[in-house]
């Protein structure tokens, strides 16, 4: 798993390109596979985050390990909406350059800029973790968890 504050390496999926979506600004990228119980409990999370996001915050795109058809009946079935690349089996490229050893994994791509030359990544996490959960909420400028609903601090992917 690459690190925070690390490079974010560049990949191309099906057209779209990380380069490309970056200079739209930051990107929030979250790798998955259909059969992760952990993935299946967090993804309705970043549903959420998507749905309650303000204006200019950064796009989720979910990056799924699975086929097109799998991916789908995932998305149907927990409520997913999000753009969804497939990082095909066998090759995993995406997959491999951001040293994905357990789902979910979320990074937070941060484009380049004057200051900073590459794009960087200024979250990572692996698994569900509660806490990022909230920090990615401030960023969004929405509320994930509802009043009482209860949500564990941790659920390793």
């Amino acid at each position: 798993m690459l690190a925070e504050g690390g490079l974010a390496p560049d990949f191309e999926i099906d057209g779209w390109s990380l380069a490309d979506a970056l200079k739209n600004g930051p990107v929030l990228l979250a790798f998955f596979k259909i059969s992760c119980p952990t993935c299946q409990f967090a993804f309705p999370f970043l549903q959420r985050l998507a749905d309650g996001a303000t204006s200019g915050s950064p796009p989720i795109v979910a990056v799924s390990q699975d086929d097109a058809r799998g991916t789908k009946q995932f998305a149907d079935r927990f409520g997913i909406s999000l753009p969804t690349l497939h990082d095909a089996a066998p090759a995993y490229r995406a997959s491999n350059l951001y040293g994905i050893r357990n789902v979910p994994t979320l990074y937070l791509i941060e484009p380049a800029s004057p200051i900073e030359p590459s794009a960087r990544i200024s979250l990572a996490v692996a698994g569900f973790s509660k806490a990022h959960f909230e920090t990615l909420a401030e960023r969004f400028g929405t509320a994930v968890f509802r009043p009482g609903e209860p949500v564990p601090a941790l659920r390793p992917g």
